[in-house]
């Protein structure tokens, strides 16, 4: 079957395509790397739906089109006094899109970004657009829904005063320290990311991002690292002027929770990535067993980033009922050369119990065992989706 593309402007167009197609999914910002937004028929865009930002200051949230990127959302925030909880590495991705697969930033305190909706509106696989909010029945089964119930038209987030962040690197975090004093390193800012190729004698780079308006607990030697004196991109050989401002200049949430700066075009193609989320219980153990690996991973591999994420109750978030630290990582374009070394990597650590990031790629996937109210989920989907119209490959093999 040849697939079909739209870009539906309203609502009600949107139902009639949905409810005019035996197999449908949504695209977002596209910055997924598996085949959880394949069609067999309708690929629809978001592109031309409202994209209106609605700010209620007395309920502190704001509510927008589920297309709208997080960049853009930020933006406007800001200007208007108000701030999320947290941004993932790259701003460029679509809210909708980002909360369907558990995206997340980085922080001890920090859940992931699903964990700031307060409700969500989407038509579902019979062209009915149903609204949930938090507390509803099925609520926490919706929200990362890897697109199964239908499209997320509108999402309303939790918001919080603005505040200023500044952000610092240091290098030399010697391995040792990291397993000695894990959870010191993690809660020592609002947040806190280790890149490293797995190979080096310490960590490459500790990337710390502080608010200002909390006392300061890092002074320039951190945990043995020593403060970079000239900015830094995360991966040797790659433009710096596409990061956001380091050197602990202050400046709003918006231009400092991302890795990257929303005017900077992120690549397109060039990379493949894949990140397992441990408990947080086995994050030391998870660290050991992927160093013995560094020299198998050498040629694919671009850079990792380790970080923390608070636990949630949602159905089928990466963080559901447990603490978990992230390991990703930015392979090379290389698809035969990626493949080969998963299966190590997986073998390392699905004993430990990680999850495969949604959006990511990634192998063995026993969402059962993974997901205590994934039959939960199912029984949500076949509500939603009575005709299997978003159920795609990826998600029949998630759900069995």
């Amino acid at each position: 079957m040849r697939k079909r593309y739209a870009e539906p402007a309203s609502v009600d167009e949107l139902a009639a395509l949905i409810t005019g197609s035996p197999a449908v999914r949504v695209l977002g910002s596209r910055h997924s790397f598996n085949d959880i937004a394949d069609s067999d028929d309708l690929l629809i865009g978001t592109s031309a739906l409202p994209t209106d930002i609605a700010i209620d200051a007395a309920a502190r949230t704001v509510t927008v089109g589920g297309g709208v990127r997080y960049g853009d959302l930020a933006k406007a925030l800001d200007e208007a006094g108000w701030a999320l909880h947290n941004l993932a590495s790259l701003p460029h991705i679509s809210v909708a899109g980002a909360v369907a697969t558990a995206t997340h930033g980085s922080g001890d305190r920090n859940g992931n970004l699903a964990t700031a909706v307060r409700g969500i509106r989407l038509v579902t696989g019979t062209g009915e657009v149903v609204e949930l909010r938090r507390g509803d029945a099925g609520f926490d089964g919706a929200v990362v829904a890897l697109g199964a119930l239908g499209v997320v038209v509108e999402v309303t987030l939790e918001i919080e005063p603005t505040f200023a962040v500044r952000q610092r690197l240091f290098a030399g975090l010697g391995w040792d320290v990291v397993a000695d004093r894990f959870d010191d390193i993690f809660s020592a800012a609002y947040s806190v990311s280790l890149f490293t190729r797995w190979e080096e004698a310490s960590v490459s780079l500790a990337w710390i991002k502080e608010r200002v308006d909390e006392p300061g607990r890092v002074g320039e030697d951190f945990f043995g690292a020593v403060a970079e004196t000239a900015p830094r991109h995360m991966i040797a050989g790659m433009d710096v002027r596409n990061t956001t401002e380091q050197l602990g200049v202050p400046g709003p949430w918006s231009e400092r929770l991302a890795h990257f700066r929303f005017e900077f075009t992120p690549s397109a193609g060039a990379e493949i990535q894949s990140e397992y989320l441990v408990p947080r219980a086995h994050a030391v153990a998870a660290i050991d067993a992927v160093r013995a690996l560094g020299p198998r991973l050498r040629d694919v591999l671009q850079i990792t980033e380790i970080r923390t994420v608070a636990a949630d109750g949602l159905w089928l978030s990466t963080a559901s009922g447990t603490d978990v630290v992230g390991l990703h990582f930015t392979w090379v374009r290389d698809i035969p050369g990626v493949a080969a070394v998963l299966p190590a990597i997986e073998d390392a650590l699905l004993p430990l119990g990680a999850r495969p990031h949604w959006g990511k790629v990634f192998g063995r996937l026993d969402a059962a065992a993974m997901y205590p109210r994934l039959e939960d989920f199912r029984a949500l989907a076949d509500r939603f989706d009575p005709q299997a119209r978003f159920r795609n490959a990826f998600v029949r093999r998630v759900l069995g």
